[in-house]
């Protein structure tokens, strides 16, 4: 992230550029590696307090700030100082590097691991078949094989699991598909407005894909 009053549209402009950066991260590390395949030079201002990073870069010590993409997003939405305001601030285009996250639980419950797993599965499915929370009571009526299984109207996923066969249906009645859960938290219909991108399902070009409940 850079302040927009410096003109900048890639991240292959920084050579030379003053940079805040968290020591001890992946995102150090991404850095130096980034600057150095590119053959850029960079001076890191390394602050190991968030906020105090924050505070660095929204003052002008520091020219670019690095950090997960999500987590710039969520720094522009949320921290950006008066009088300045989000249009300041400018999210370059270039992801460098690889920050995948996901749900995580503790080690060796494996029947919570597989709920959660197949929750997001069924999150992905819903959106890939059109199951959204305003339509799934509709759903419930569909010839759709595929969709019965999914929301349970043919059983055995629930007993598998060793939940209610209603398990989908709740969940997408509650909080939506992927893609609703996706916009309303971190996407277009949030302060974040983070594009899908690679979060896209597999059908848009994405890499969301999850195998069938069945």
């Amino acid at each position: 992230m850079v302040p927009k009053k410096l003109g900048l549209k890639s991240a292959k402009e920084l050579n030379g550029a003053t940079v805040c950066v968290a020591p001890g991260t992946t995102t150090e590390l991404n850095l130096a590696d980034y600057f150095r395949a590119n053959k850029m030079s960079f001076k890191p201002v390394v602050i190991e307090k968030v906020d105090e990073i924050r505070a660095a870069f929204f003052s002008g010590r520091c020219d670019v700030y690095t950090t997960d993409a999500s987590a710039l997003a969520a720094t522009r939405a949320a921290n950006v100082p008066a009088p300045l305001t989000i249009e300041d601030f400018v999210i370059l285009p270039e992801i460098i590097s690889k920050e995948p996250l996901g749900p995580v639980v503790r080690h060796g419950d494996s029947q919570f691991a597989d709920i959660v797993r197949w929750a997001l599965y069924a999150m992905i499915e819903a959106e890939e078949y059109g199951i959204t929370s305003k339509n799934v009571d509709e759903m419930l009526k569909s010839d759709n094989p595929v969709i019965k299984r999914i929301l349970g109207v043919t059983p055995g996923m629930g007993k598998a699991l060793g939940v209610d066969e209603k398990w989908v249906y709740n969940i997408i009645k509650q909080v939506g598909n992927y893609g609703e859960s996706y916009d309303r938290n971190v996407g277009m219909g949030s302060p974040l407005k983070i594009a899908r991108g690679q979060n896209e399902l597999w059908t848009k070009g994405g890499l969301q894909y999850a195998p069938p409940i069945r």
